[in-house]
């Protein structure tokens, strides 16, 4: 078809319009055009039925583009917030009930006492004895008979008399004795017949006198390295039975805990939000449905092998959760511990972490140190990061 052909064409459409009739082959076409891309009258291009409502396939050796392609291109990008240190911040949409469980939320070990710890145990004393092992009470023993003959060449003690010792102690703690006289238990009138059965007053207060976790003679030069070398060897070996002992279910907690006392020591702590102001800290996990101590460390100060780059918190919980991570475990912390770079971290061993966070955190977007609206919730995401505000 020609230019002189097509002008015939769209006369006749005309005239059919005016004349509410219409031509045949054209009832099904929205527009017609014709071009001539620069080239003569003799060789006119033919022109083209145009639908916009039902687009013409692609080719098949060419690429697809979608339908709806120019609609999303003009949608709106979603709202983004930005941290301090460039962190980007997607805003989404809180949706209704549980995902699928991902991947670094699937415990693959089963939680409870472990192998070692089911073939040792028969009753309640091999269970004590699976925390508090002999090698434990042999070092025990050696620091006391090592002090106690800096004054009394003679004097000993025998395990079983430690173990007893040990056993008073516990009964102590469970009538809630703490701040009650501990030469009172052996009273006639007002003691308890356990006390006296067990062992005599008189010994115990030897024991207690001359009780050591560490020998004197060598403490000196311990200390210039390790300000917790008085009970060190002693400590160290009961985590290490506690994490033989035990595996952690599917959730751990982190947290610290302040131990009470007033004796002098470098490395004592006053925190007054605590019900017992003063004593030594300490760094603990715990397994949040049995409430089984998995490990633990004091706080002694500034730490000179913690990575300059690295905060105490987040050096604090790798360290706690070393053992047990990489089975599909999630720890939970509070705001001191919390942050991104923990969560990134955690993730990168296949655990996940949930927890509070301080507002000033230089990750966090600008708003949050705001006040919000009362009853309304914010979700955003960064990477694989969630923040509920």
């Amino acid at each position: 078809m020609n230019v002189q052909e097509a002008l015939e064409l769209l006369n006749r459409l005309s005239e059919a319009e005016s004349d509410g009739g219409e031509v045949s082959g054209l009832s099904d076409v929205s527009w017609v055009c014709s071009a001539s891309d620069g080239s003569s009258d003799s060789d006119p291009e033919p022109p083209r039925n145009v639908r916009p409502s039902h687009p013409d396939p692609p080719l098949a050796d060419g690429p697809t583009v979608p339908a709806h392609a120019e609609v999303c291109a003009t949608e709106p990008s979603p709202a983004q917030e930005i941290g301090k240190d460039g962190t980007v911040w997607t805003v989404i949409e809180p949706c209704g009930g549980a995902g699928r469980r991902q991947i670094q939320n699937i415990l693959t070990e089963s939680a409870g006492p472990t192998p070692h710890a089911r073939h040792n145990i028969t009753d309640k004393l091999t269970a004590f004895m699976c925390l508090c092992d002999n090698v434990m009470l042999e070092e025990i023993r050696d620091c006391t008979i090592a002090e106690a003959r800096r004054d009394r060449a003679t004097w000993d003690v025998s395990n079983m008399e430690l173990k007893a010792f040990i056993a008073l102690l516990y009964v102590r703690g469970a009538y809630c004795g703490k701040n009650i006289e501990m030469e009172s238990f052996w009273s006639e009138q007002w003691g308890n017949a356990f006390f006296n059965a067990t062992l005599s007053r008189n010994r115990f207060r030897e024991i207690m006198r001359y009780l050591r976790f560490d020998k004197k003679e060598t403490r000196r030069c311990r200390l210039t390295t390790d300000k917790f070398t008085h009970v060190r060897k002693v400590w160290d070996r009961f985590v290490e039975n506690s994490i033989a002992s035990y595996r952690p279910g599917s959730d751990i907690t982190v947290d610290e805990q302040l131990f009470p006392t007033k004796s002098r020591c470098p490395f004592t702590q006053y925190m007054p939000n605590k019900p017992d102001k003063f004593g030594i800290k300490f760094w603990l996990a715990a397994d949040v449905d049995s409430k089984y101590m998995l490990n633990g460390f004091p706080y002694l100060g500034k730490d000179a092998s913690r990575p300059a780059t690295q905060l105490l918190g987040e050096n604090v919980v790798l360290r706690l959760v070393e053992p047990f991570v990489g089975k599909g475990r999630n720890i939970t912390t509070d705001n001191f511990f919390t942050s991104l770079p923990l969560a990134k971290a955690l993730l990168a061993k296949n655990t996940s972490l949930v927890g509070t966070i301080k507002r000033n955190k230089r990750e966090l977007p600008p708003f949050v140190q705001g006040r919000s609206e009362l009853f309304s919730t914010k979700v955003l995401k960064s990477d694989k990061m969630v923040l509920s505000v």
